[in-house]
């Protein structure tokens, strides 16, 4: 059983927070932009297909982000080797993180690899890696990384 959403679909309290943080820190957009580096985007942050032109409303982007959240979390919990090991805040901002830089990137990173050696202190320091977009500091990124790191350690040191 997923820790974000429960067997009958609904949302967890850790997935209530997940939401909330990655939908106050991704913004909503109702109508598709262009990203800082060019990618098309749409509501909270999503790429996936998005094209030129797409508009969805406030529902349709509500209901985009928690599909993305549990996709993603799909994905990341096949990367990590004890998932449910995981303190909950913790593992909320793993899941921030690898819904803004992919399941891909989030599998191959330093926070996963010492998730996974059980170092989720070391994990959730190795979060402010991640600040870079088009190969360049992001102020915006620099910041998130900052709250999701200070979430994830409230977790790890309980």
């Amino acid at each position: 059983m997923s820790k974000i959403k429960t067997a009958a679909g609904a949302l967890t309290a850790l997935g209530i927070l997940a939401a909330a943080f990655v939908g106050g820190w991704e913004g909503k957009r109702n109508a598709a932009y262009q990203d800082i580096v060019g990618v098309w985007t749409v509501c909270y942050g999503e790429t996936r297909g998005v094209k030129r032109g797409d508009r969805y409303t406030d529902a349709e982007c509500t209901a985009m982000l928690g599909q993305g959240l549990a996709e993603f979390e799909t994905g990341m919990r096949k990367c990590l080797k004890a998932p449910d090991a995981i303190p909950g805040k913790s593992y909320a901002m793993f899941l921030s993180l690898s819904y803004n830089i992919g399941t891909g990137a989030f599998c191959r990173s330093t926070v996963a690899r010492r998730a996974n050696a059980g170092d989720i202190v070391g994990a959730c320091n190795a979060i402010p890696l991640w600040n870079k977009a088009g190969g360049r500091v992001v102020k915006g990124l620099v910041n998130r990384r900052a709250a999701e790191q200070r979430i994830c350690l409230e977790g790890a040191r309980g």
